[in-house]
């Protein structure tokens, strides 16, 4: 008999594995792009994609974020706007700054 929870598509706003692939790549990259970006002085692999970036989190300050926001503008050619009421949820995560640029970079099939 099949395992009924296996199943049972996932539900709404769930991603497919191959998003799920993708967004886990970006993680990767952008994790690299920040201790870049800012000099952290931690490895990239560190970083808990789930962990706040802004103060408590990774202890990020405005200051880092803007430059965060400027090399992944650069890198996934997006438009990060400084006023956007959107930049909380944007960049409250590590994964939610990788979910963003997923949706709305079109670089991402030609990196």
């Amino acid at each position: 008999m099949p395992d009924p929870v296996a199943a049972t598509p996932p539900g709404p706003g769930a991603a497919s594995p191959d998003e799920a692939a993708v967004v886990a790549a970006i993680i990767a990259e952008l994790a690299t792009l920040i201790v870049q970006a800012i000099n952290l002085d931690m490895p990239a692999a560190q970083i808990d994609p789930d962990a706040p970036l802004y103060r408590e989190g990774l202890g990020l300050d405005s200051i880092d974020i803007l430059e965060i926001a400027l090399v992944v503008a650069k890198r996934y050619d997006l438009q990060l706007k400084a006023d956007s009421e959107e930049n909380h949820v944007i960049f409250r995560s590590l994964r939610s700054l990788a979910s963003y640029v997923a949706a709305h970079s079109t670089r991402i099939a030609q990196s």
